[in-house]
């Protein structure tokens, strides 16, 4: 990249006419004290490194670019802040590099650390993340960061769900800190962390199976290629980060394309270039303990153009790119320079100075004042500290389909706009949907924030405005006594949907199909002697009616109709008493039956079927109606009511005539009374005539629901009162089925030899 923008500028007929740009290259190998040889190399000219000399009267070299790693970087501009000799770097963003009273000659084309946390918390804050874990490394790369990223958020109205700094390669710290994500409720975690650092705690958190977290990443490992691999896709797919915006350089993939590691023009690193490429070794380049087999040969043959759209897509080059921008402003910076108009220089009295012959801080001062256009619009400047505008792209990691990572940048980040632009095109992961990371979803209209103690702002509980006061918009932490609008309350009622609706319904159907079941009983054995002994056809229309009785319940549970309002009471009312009125004629058959037994009675007719029926028909005749009477004279309808409670609207059915609904209830009531007295009275028949007590106590139970349901049916409001009806309905219904049938059931199922004429009859006891 150096030598194609160098190469560049040098053909450029408007950039730096009649100038030809140079350069020289010291490789540092990562060593501070290679570093600080090369540094005094460059500014003495010399061929040793003399501290505090130079025998030329003007500088041999224009700018010194580097390093790429800030502790490098900030010996080098120490030395050369000296000299005001200008600095620039394409790659260093230590935020002690922003002092200019130390620095005071230094540029970089990144920016600082600084501006990457206010970005990263920036980033958090857009996406509504207000509940959120930080982890840095634990060294003041991570201590510096971590401080601006907290202020931010706190500034913006997040907090901080936990607070981690951490040890590299520590088995102990990373299965402590998976366990700390694991029983936190923040959902997104912000890792200032390098690659090598953040690898082991990756590692620990796929043992530990962490799901469901998102994680935000700075640029020391938002491009990781090694992260990248399939096994991490469960853990990282769905990750958001920041790294240093980059951008196509017109030509460079051409040039690439021509780089031939044979040519006698090229540097030595073009073979090195070659080899890492590639993945081979040039046979002179082999050292006494490498061996490589012959296939791994470099040719210098191989194409580049097989691996740029992939490995080396020029417009992922982030380090190249500022390497790119850092030569094109020295060069620019110049060229201002020899473009210079007489007394209308920026020196003293107006100079100018000669671009041949100038002072170090001469060039410094240019370069401060430089505004360079680049390939993608934007306009390269540096501020008053060196840093050039935060430009960062927000890369979002996205699942290949053979499981491996790709990081697609989805927007950019920009302090110089107005407002930064994000594509929404985020979370593969998520299909679509932002995840939400907030420790207390937002109140909604109608209520406001009570802080939690001992917690932070953003855990807070909700709670409803005090009567006759509302909140606005949602999120409020007050509310207000203002009565200038109209805001919907809640309706109440019970529904399908809900819970205990949904109970209540289940429970109501299942049951329905319990006197079903026993009907076919019946009929499977209908010439035992325990199921003749029992009047066949008025129990099994005494099933019916109760099977109509548990599913006459689900009139009471949904949306209070006109139509559900006017016949569930009625409804109700009918099936209740053709159940009781069956149960009445039984009651009062037993009696006739053993009545009529006896020598000489005239009450054989009165033992006949037919004198059932006409009780049961009677008595349902009744019953229904006075349920005509009712919804003739004053009907049953749906109203809202805000009496009971003024918060919300309770939608019921009003009965239109309490009066009558009570009548229909104490109607019912009195043949249950009745067959409950008539049965008690009968108990000690003799055991051929022993439904009596099964009658007797299945009425006592009936009773004894309807008789609580009053006093608790007064006691409830809403929906509490028609569940209370209905769960009355259900459970006085399953006493009746319980009492009657049940144990008939289990002589018929289990107890079959009970099942005879001689127990029935009782003359087994003799």
């Amino acid at each position: 990249m150096f030598k194609f923008a160098v190469d560049e500028i040098n053909r450029s007929p408007a950039l730096l006419p009649n100038l030809t740009l140079g350069f020289q290259v010291y490789d540092s190998c990562t060593g501070l004290q290679q570093e600080l040889d090369g540094t005094l190399k460059l500014i003495t000219g010399q061929e040793e490194g003399i501290p505090n000399y130079n025998c030329k009267n003007y500088p041999p070299i224009s700018v010194v670019i580097g390093h790429s790693i800030s502790t490098f970087t900030i010996l080098n501009a120490h030395i050369l802040g000296l000299y005001r000799h200008p600095q620039i770097s394409h790659l260093s963003s230590s935020s002690l590099l922003s002092d200019k009273t130390q620095f005071p000659s230094f540029f970089r084309t990144i920016p600082s650390d600084t501006f990457q946390s206010k970005s990263l918390a920036q980033l958090v804050l857009h996406f509504g993340w207000t509940w959120v874990g930080l982890v840095a490394v634990d060294d003041e790369y991570g201590y510096q960061g971590i401080q601006v990223i907290k202020q931010e958020l706190l500034r913006g109205g997040a907090c901080i769900a936990f607070t981690e700094y951490v040890m590299i390669n520590t088995f102990s710290q990373a299965s402590r800190l998976t366990n700390i994500m694991k029983q936190s409720t923040a959902n997104v975690i912000i890792f200032f962390v390098k690659e090598l650092d953040v690898v082991p705690f990756f590692n620990e958190m796929l043992r530990g199976s962490l799901t469901g977290k998102t994680f935000v990443a700075c640029d020391g490992w938002s491009l990781s290629n090694f992260l990248s691999a399939a096994k991490y896709s469960p853990l990282l797919s769905g990750s958001i980060g920041l790294t240093f915006h980059s951008a196509t350089i017109k030509g460079f993939g051409t040039f690439l394309n021509g780089i031939r590691p044979f040519d006698s023009y090229e540097s030595p690193w073009t073979k090195i270039f070659w080899e890492t490429a590639f993945g081979c070794k040039f046979l002179n380049n082999l050292t006494l303990t490498e061996t490589w087999e012959t296939s791994s040969w470099c040719t210098g043959n191989e194409s580049l153009k097989t691996i740029l759209d992939s490995k080396y897509d020029e417009s992922i080059f982030t380090s190249s790119y500022n390497l790119y921008n850092a030569i094109h402003v020295i060069a620019k910076s110049l060229h201002n320079m020899q473009s210079c108009q007489k007394n209308k220089g920026p020196f003293r009295n107006g100079s100018c100075t000669d671009v041949q012959h100038f002072k170090p801080w001469q060039l410094s001062h240019y370069i401060q004042k430089v505004k360079l256009k680049l390939s993608d619009e934007r306009e390269l400047f540096f501020d008053k500290n060196g840093d050039s505008p935060a430009v960062y792209d927000i890369l979002n990691w996205q699942t290949n389909p053979d499981g491996t990572i790709r990081q697609v940048k989805v927007g950019i980040y920009d302090n110089t706009r107005s407002s930064s632009t994000m594509a929404q095109q985020y979370f593969f992961k998520f299909d679509l949907q932002i995840p939400a990371s907030v420790c207390t979803p937002s109140c909604l209209v109608g209520f406001r924030k009570m802080p939690r103690v001992h917690m932070p702002v953003c855990c807070f509980e909700c709670v409803h405005c005090p009567l006759g006061e509302i909140s606005y918009r949602t999120g409020e932490c007050f509310c207000g006594a203002s009565k200038d609008r109209c805001h919907p309350k809640n309706r109440e009622f019970l529904s399908f949907e809900e819970p205990l609706g949904a109970a209540l319904s289940a429970t109501s159907i299942f049951s329905s199909l319990l006197p079903a079941f026993i009907i076919g009983l019946f009929m499977c054995y209908k010439n035992t002697p325990i199921v003749k002994a029992n009047n066949f056809s008025l129990s099994c229309l005494l099933l019916i009616s109760m099977s109509l009785c548990f599913l006459s319940s689900l009139a009471f549970i949904g949306y209070p109709q006109p139509e559900k309002c006017l016949f569930r009471q009625v409804t109700f009312g009918t099936v209740f008493t053709l159940c009781v009125s069956c149960i009445l004629a039984k009651t009062f058959m037993v009696v006739f039956a053993f009545m009529a037994s006896k020598p000489g009675s005239g009450l054989k007719r009165w033992a006949s079927p037919r004198v059932s029926y006409m009780i049961v028909a009677l008595f349902s005749f009744l019953q229904l109606v006075l349920c005509i009477s009712w919804i003739s004279l004053s009907p049953p309808f749906p109203e809202d009511n805000i009496q009971a409670q003024p918060e919300i609207i309770i939608v019921e059915c009003n009965e239109g005539s309490p009066t009558a609904f009570w009548c229909m209830l104490g109607y019912l009531g009195l043949l249950a009374t009745i067959s409950f007295i008539v049965a008690f009275l009968a108990r000690r028949l003799p055991d051929s005539f022993n439904e009596a007590k099964f009658i007797t106590f299945s009425m006592l139970a009936f009773l004894s629901v309807w008789v609580s349901y009053i006093p608790a049916s007064l006691r409830s409001t809403g929906k509490y009162t028609v569940a209370m009806e209905v769960f009355a309905i259900l459970s006085s219904s399953w006493a009746l089925v319980i009492c009657m049938f049940v144990p008939k059931c289990y002589i018929i199922l289990f107890r079959p030899d009970v099942n005879s004429k001689e127990h029935l009859m009782g003359k087994h006891k003799r």
